[in-house]
């Protein structure tokens, strides 16, 4: 009864913090069960060094889609893929990507880009549902790049190592992208490609882009060439930004744009560490009342083997991620699905990848795919167009997301445990 009510709740719109931290209250007075338990948790989990992550790499992926960074990123993809089989599209791609890894899919890629990518591929003649479809998927393309938000948070729920997390996500990512780059190099077979940019071209586009370029080498270089921690890679990234758009490039001013994005990077760290918090209270519950192992009891009848519960696990995410956004997603059924996938001898590598992957193609996922929200809003169209331009990029995630759940050495090739 307690538990339908906050269900009738969060429908009726309430907002999620809301309806976890009541309902967690609820369900702990009527266990009669201390709920101190959940400020010791509170204190494990704010204490992770992984934390601090969060806000410094967003608040970095804000100031880059506020300055001109995209403009010189698409310059400089174009160069070296505009002459290609659907050239532009590929560039799009690639560099909606790069800004998903460091915004974290939170709707500002396809603000930021969207503007800039759409008119250039209608420009180049490519058909008005290719083009929707791919700015709208681009949306959340990266996830599995670093420091993609997911990724750290998905870590600190999960207590697994962040660092082998950035690298297992890398291959995976890139099939993903490959997939996509193939189906837009079809597409645009028949369009008149661009001629090969010039060396003078070339040069210019490289040295205008001379401080984006260093930025994955600092992230990755730092962190697994031993120099740096992932905190403190967090910072140099955000200290390396900072000087970036503000001093070197001057795109910003800093009396001006510095404090209006720490403040809006700052709602969104915000709502999902306030969505955190409240959730520790449900996922104690859920731990001192054994519902993981109950619900393993449950399933292991229907489920005879790992093969078929990834088949299952598979459809559940992509039914989760049709109307929950993936921060509470990891936050709220993560800590549920994890001794499940241990029982059935899922690599926690390979399960934070199939479980990402799930949520990022739950961004397109109708009813509620949030991409297709932020798309109808910023593009002025219905949502039944933007569910039949996303239709064919969505079979492709699918084939994706069944290479990635079925071949794990794809998620696990740079895991030295396995």
């Amino acid at each position: 009864m307690i538990a339908l009510l906050h269900f009738i709740l969060a429908l009726l719109g309430v907002p999620l913090f809301l309806v976890i931290g009541s309902l967690s209250l609820a369900l702990f007075t009527q266990a009669e069960i201390e709920t101190s338990a959940v400020i010791i948790e509170l204190y494990r989990l704010t204490s992770s060094p992984a934390m601090i992550t969060i806000p410094l790499f967003t608040f970095a992926g804000y100031l880059m889609a506020e300055s001109n960074s995209p403009q010189r990123m698409l310059r400089l993809a174009n160069c070296f893929f505009g002459h290609l089989p659907g050239g532009v599209a590929i560039v799009a791609l690639i560099v909606c990507a790069f800004f998903t890894a460091f915004t974290g899919a939170s709707g500002v890629t396809i603000i930021a880009l969207g503007g800039l990518i759409y008119p250039i591929l209608k420009k180049e003649k490519y058909s008005e549902n290719f083009s929707l479809g791919l700015v709208t998927t681009s949306g959340s393309l990266g996830l599995l790049f670093p420091p993609s938000l997911p990724l750290i948070l998905y870590a600190v729920v999960a207590q697994i190592s962040v660092d082998q997390l950035f690298l297992a996500g890398l291959i995976p990512g890139t099939l993903i992208l490959l997939i996509l780059a193939l189906y837009a190099s079809w597409q645009g077979k028949e369009i008149k490609t661009q001629s090969f940019a010039g060396l003078s071209e070339m040069k210019s586009a490289l040295y205008g882009a001379r401080y984006e370029i260093p930025l994955p080498f600092i992230v990755l270089g730092g962190i697994y060439g031993g120099y740096l921690t992932t905190t403190e890679v967090a910072a140099v990234t955000l200290s390396y930004v900072i000087l970036t758009v503000f001093i070197f490039y001057k795109d910003l001013s800093f009396q001006k744009d510095f404090s209006k994005l720490a403040a809006e990077s700052s709602l969104l760290v915000g709502s999902i560490l306030i969505i955190l918090c409240c959730a520790l209270g449900l996922t104690n519950y859920l731990v001192d009342e054994q519902i993981p192992e109950q619900v393993l009891t449950l399933i292991s009848d229907w489920v005879p083997n790992k093969w078929i519960f990834l088949l299952a696990l598979n459809v559940f995410l992509l039914i989760i991620g049709s109307f929950m956004d993936i921060f509470s997603a990891i936050i709220v059924i993560l800590p549920l699905l994890v001794p499940l996938a241990a029982e059935y001898n899922i690599h926690p590598i390979h399960m934070a990848i199939i479980f990402l992957t799930n949520l990022e193609i739950g961004y397109l996922t109708p009813p509620v795919g949030i991409n297709l929200f932020i798309s109808s809003f910023r593009f002025q169209k219905s949502m039944g167009q933007l569910y039949r331009a996303t239709f064919p990029y969505f079979l492709l995630l699918l084939l994706a997301l069944a290479l990635i759940t079925y071949i794990p050495e794809i998620s696990l090739f740079w895991v030295k445990d396995s």
